[in-house]
């Protein structure tokens, strides 16, 4: 008994030990996520790039939805001293440090092309860190019931990092008048997320209630990097061969259309993803099949996967542009957008978050998605009132200059109540979708295989936040911002639909997760 006793508060203390390095890393996978989107968005406005090209930059996003390729062999490889979790976390960050140092030496406008790629390969390392991040975080959380709050503090941190990189990032460019600037100062705190992995984070045990080492991925080491090989040249194989078939039907990927162009970027993806997962299983990629394998095994496994795309779709194709809408549909400036779109919008996202948090301690799984997708549909609506109604339709308040030393408002700036009001909606039902996919993907996993799983499962998820990029650019050229939002409504529907078609897999989910709880 007093054993018992004096182990309750070394209980409690290594709990928040947990949650709080969820949440530090939550923040270092949130950072470089804007950089490479929302952030580079208002970037390439400012710098005059059409609508169009803007969404085809989105692209630049795809590592996030084919990570689960190679999120493989950092389940199967250990780099040396630091353990399997806390290595690659520490690699991947200090790799992206670096990464954002090189690009704030670039010009989007003087080097569109190294810009690009320098983009593409921090967006390979940010879903490398994702990867990782995701897995320790499954590893660590082994009691179900931290399994909410410790979603709703990862989406915390996430948000919150975003709020600097997304939002303050775009006061910190109208301040300096210098992304450069900004981007290296993101490059520092990189590096002190890699400190902070490196000395900081729990480490973690195979005991009796984890992994037993003998049920950890075992391959021949030459073999799996042989299937990772022939998997990237089923990639290189795919992209030429929907490239030259197209040719062959007259169409040129040069051709001005954007319609067109947008035909060969859809093609070459859509061929490239079942070669390369063709060539990974004939070359034998041992941890790759097997993990999947594992996955397909669970009743409803494939209806899973479509569920997960649905989900957010109608919330990400509304989202995909709002910066470049703001900017260039609306004409608010960068600071405005800073403070209404990303400070005030991602803080009222934490606050969904959290509360999703707290309603889904309550709520089953089942209930959980289907109120928040409901509620995320809705939230669409108001970016079309704003469409239609336009910039000061409520009204608006003026900000004051102030110089707060790391942050600093120049000139006064006007926070727009339609846009405020929009902000607020779409943000807090946004974070509460967030958090109950998240707790949607952790319930699906095989501790076997964490990081292969949930990379696949969260690289689904974010397929309607990257490929709606450039469809959405190309149709609001078309079509126009009103009829483009209200496309956006209709694009959620089928997502809520299948919450309540797949109700009775949700809810047997849901009661799974609760009979392993040891409380």
């Amino acid at each position: 008994m007093h054993a018992s006793s004096r182990s309750r508060p070394l209980d409690r203390i290594r709990r928040l030990h947990r949650l709080a390095a969820i949440l530090l890393l939550g923040f270092a996978s949130g950072l470089p996520l804007a950089l490479t989107g929302q952030a580079m968005q208002a970037w390439l406005a400012i710098d005059g790039v059409s609508i169009a090209t803007i969404g085809f930059f989105g692209l630049v996003g795809i590592p996030y939805t084919f990570k689960f390729l190679w999120a493989p062999l950092m389940d199967r490889f250990e780099p040396p001293w630091l353990g399997r979790r806390r290595g690659w976390l520490v690699l991947t960050q200090l790799a992206l440090a670096a990464g954002l140092f090189f690009m704030s030496t670039l010009s989007p406008h003087a080097q569109p092309m190294l810009f690009a790629q320098v983009a593409l390969l921090i967006a390979f390392l940010s879903a490398s860190q994702d990867v990782v991040v995701d897995a320790y975080r499954a590893d660590l959380l082994r009691d179900p019931t931290e399994h909410g709050p410790g979603a709703s503090l990862h989406v915390f941190g996430y948000r919150l990092a975003m709020i600097l990189s997304g939002g303050i990032a775009l006061i910190w460019a109208d301040q300096w008048q210098s992304w450069p600037r900004v981007y290296a100062t993101m490059g520092v705190l990189m590096a002190g997320a890699a400190a902070f992995s490196l000395f900081a984070i729990p480490g973690l045990t195979r005991d009796a209630a984890t992994i037993p080492a003998s049920a950890l991925p075992q391959s021949d080491a030459r073999g799996e990097l042989l299937g990772f090989a022939a998997m990237l040249a089923g990639v290189v194989a795919g992209y030429l061969i929907a490239r030259q078939a197209l040719i062959l039907c007259g169409l040129d990927p040069d051709d001005r259309n954007h319609w067109v162009q947008l035909i060969f970027v859809l093609a070459e993806i859509a061929l490239a993803l079942p070669l390369a997962w063709w060539a990974a299983r004939k070359a034998g990629f041992a941890t790759l099949n097997a993990s999947l394998e594992s996955y397909f095994a669970q009743p409803g496994a494939a209806l899973f996967l479509v569920l997960i795309v649905l989900y957010k779709l109608g919330d990400a194709f509304a989202g995909s542009l709002t910066t470049a809408f703001l900017i260039k549909g609306l004409t608010f400036t960068q600071a405005e957008v800073g403070i209404a779109n990303k400070i005030i919008g991602l803080w009222l996202t934490i606050f969904g978050a959290l509360v999703g948090g707290l309603l889904m301690m309550r709520l089953r799984l089942y209930r959980a998605l289907l109120l928040f997708g409901v509620l995320q549909l809705l939230s669409n609506l108001g970016f079309y009132g704003i469409a239609v109604l336009g910039k000061g339709a409520w009204g608006s308040v003026l900000v004051p200059p102030f110089d707060w030393t790391l942050i600093a408002l120049r000139e006064a700036a006007s926070l727009d109540f339609l846009l405020l009001a929009v902000v607020a909606l779409e943000n807090v039902t946004g974070g509460m979708g967030t958090v109950a996919l998240v707790a949607l993907l952790m319930a699906l996993c095989n501790r076997r295989f964490t990081a292969t799983h949930y990379a696949l499962l969260s690289a689904l998820a974010a397929v309607g936040r990257i490929y709606v990029s450039p469809v959405a650019g190309v149709l609001t050229e078309t079509i126009g911002w009103p009829a483009f939002y209200l496309f956006s409504v209709l694009v959620a529907l089928p997502g809520v639909l299948m919450v309540y078609a797949m109700r009775r897999p949700l809810t047997a989910l849901g009661e799974k997760n609760d009979a392993n709880d040891p409380d």
